[in-house]
């Protein structure tokens, strides 16, 4: 390895289930309302119009139980995606061979800076103040893909202090992974470490400090966490 002139980075790794060794995470790419109901009530309509993706940094993802209410923002909502991770990638990747790209499968939050994406929205501008910011991704422990079938189906909710505030199925994803899988792959080379977070069910909402969050996809996991 050669000498770098500063320290290099540390590596953002997450945990994998009943494993020692862990995921490496290369690039994290988010896929926008991608269920209809998530659509209409951030006012668009949820017609299968081309799926459009935004990014998070790397290092925004975490395995944890606390989420530090960021500043610059009095608006935080909260939304729980589908978290897939890669263990392969490539160019121009054929539908039918997506999903031999996946590593597995895991429960993550969008924590999202709605106000500041309100702005970004009206003026016209990226959204990473809103979307970026440190520790906006809590994930769950992976879970490998050759212990999981696809999950095509299977209910995705989101609770705040014990009351459930989304509750969908992954069957109502607009685009379906292995498309999300070959659209992303049509933008981006896609490589061994990517992570794709694939969207959110309807009743987003915010969080306060100190509130209790516990989330869950079927047959992949569970997240909880408390903001502080």
């Amino acid at each position: 390895m050669r000498a770098t002139v500063i320290p290099s980075p540390e590596p953002v790794l997450l945990d994998v289930k009943d494993r020692t060794e862990q995921f490496p995470v290369r690039r994290v790419y988010c896929v926008g309302r991608n269920y209809a109901d998530h659509a209409i009530e951030m006012g668009h309509d949820p017609s299968r119009e081309p799926p459009f993706f935004f990014q998070k940094n790397a290092d925004n993802l975490f395995n944890g139980d606390t989420f530090p209410y960021p500043s610059a923002s009095s608006n935080v909502h909260f939304e729980v995606e589908l978290v897939v991770a890669l263990a392969d990638g490539g160019s121009d990747i054929p539908v039918s061979e997506a999903m031999s790209k996946v590593y597995g499968y895991a429960v993550g939050i969008d924590f999202t800076r709605r106000d500041l994406q309100d702005v970004a929205k009206k003026m016209s501008r990226p959204w990473e103040a809103a979307k970026a910011f440190e520790k906006s991704a809590p994930v769950s422990a992976i879970v490998p893909a050759t212990e999981l079938d696809y999950p095509g189906m299977g209910a995705i909710w989101l609770e705040v202090n014990g009351e459930r505030k989304q509750s969908g199925d992954l069957n109502q994803m607009i685009w379906k992974l292995p498309e999300i899988i070959a659209e992303l792959s049509k933008l981006f080379v896609l490589a061994p470490g990517d992570v794709i977070m694939t969207g959110t069910p309807a009743g987003v909402g915010p969080v306060v400090r100190g509130d209790k969050v516990a989330c869950a996809i079927d047959g992949i996991g569970t997240l909880s966490l408390t903001v502080s």
